[in-house]
């Protein structure tokens, strides 16, 4: 036991598999908990993707040569996604916030969908908004809520100092008017509303993932206690777009980027998902309830106008999941697939984006 509970993924399941005698129909991981191997029900990353070409990324040169459309971009319905079977898994976390607690017995279960492999990207996007005209939430509000690293001053001036609301600062112009999207195609889209993003999946037949169905894919498989701890690889480097530093003044770049990183910069999860964790926070359907946290990056609407233009639903608190490239350890501590943030439906802000689900029917 001691052999597999050092092996990972697939090899992990094969060499259980060989000594036990198992069918590879009855397991699909195997999970170390307090210590000991685990056998979850079939689920996860399956054979409808056996014929399919995933997303070439998890590197630094390829992250960089991606052009932020994927392989049969235009003529597949399911471009740069995969496909999930359905399964059950523990929503939330023991170890985390309060809001994060698992409800009743603690496993959910969801059914299968596909689910793109990464954020969505600017070029993807701009796509969107060239075929059909569409206006965000922030072109409409003629602002966004845009991050800076604050100097010691700023900080001691005002709380939050770190947020601002910044004159037609939009997707197309993400620090505002004198900024563009050069360079930047392959980065995911951000300060979209969660309007905004539900416009774009609906265009393409998909949705926004549930808070179950996110987590679920977040997870990937794995119940053990790394995923409640930063995310790093073996070798000890970070393994996502996260704060490394004393937040919000000293960012040490141990992960290569400072601010959002193009998609697929760093490995993909066993389930073949690039960034569910860091780089951007990202939408879901769900309206927030339970225990409400007080916002970890500070709350944004904090440095909105009164005035600006609200759609009928826009106060609602919705989920969004998988942390940003604002989380730290000694501040925001929500590089987890567990942990859940809430943020008002239709304010745009710079470290918020999405990924779109397409749900099997029946």
């Amino acid at each position: 036991m001691a052999t597999f509970a050092r092996m990972r993924g697939a090899a992990r399941v094969a060499a259980v598999v060989a000594a036990c005698g198992m069918t590879l129909a009855a397991v699909y991981t195997l999970h170390a908990v307090t210590g000991q191997a685990r056998v979850l029900a079939t689920g996860g990353f399956d054979n409808a993707n056996a014929s399919r070409t995933l997303v070439a990324l998890g590197t630094g040169p390829q992250c960089a040569g991606y052009g932020g459309l994927p392989q049969g971009w235009g003529t597949d319905d399911k471009a740069g996604m995969v496909h999930l079977s359905g399964g059950d898994f523990v929503l939330g976390s023991r170890h985390g916030y309060p809001d994060e607690r698992p409800a009743g017995a603690g496993r959910t279960r969801v059914a299968g969908f596909w689910i793109d492999q990464t954020e969505v990207t600017n070029a993807q996007f701009a796509a969107f908004v060239k075929t059909t005209g569409y206006v965000t939430d922030a072109e409409r509000q003629h602002g966004a809520a845009v991050f800076h690293s604050p100097t010691q001053a700023e900080l001691s001036a005002r709380p939050l100092a770190w947020w601002t609301w910044v004159r037609d600062a939009s997707w197309r112009h993400p620090e505002g008017p004198a900024s563009d999207l050069r360079g930047r195609d392959n980065h995911p889209v951000t300060l979209v509303t969660q309007r905004d993003a539900l416009a774009y999946a609906q265009w393409l037949g998909r949705d926004l993932p549930t808070e179950a169905e996110w987590e679920y894919a977040g997870k990937a498989g794995h119940e053990d206690a790394t995923l409640d701890t930063a995310p790093r690889d073996l070798a000890g480097n970070p393994s996502a777009n996260y704060w490394q530093g004393n937040f919000p003044l000293m960012n040490s770049n141990e992960d290569g980027h400072i601010g959002r990183s193009p998609v697929g910069c760093y490995a993909a999860s066993d389930y073949k998902l690039f960034d569910m964790i860091g780089n951007a926070w990202e939408w879901t359907r769900d309206v927030y309830t339970g225990e409400h946290q007080g916002h970890s990056n500070g709350d944004t609407a904090a440095v909105a106008p009164a005035d600006r233009l609200h759609g009928a639903a826009g106060h609602t608190p919705m989920v969004i999941k998988g942390g940003s490239f604002l989380c730290s350890s000694d501040y925001c501590v929500r590089y987890r697939a567990s942990s859940r943030e809430q943020q008002e439906a239709d304010l745009p802000a710079s470290h918020i984006g999405f990924r779109t689900v397409l749900r099997d029917k029946g």
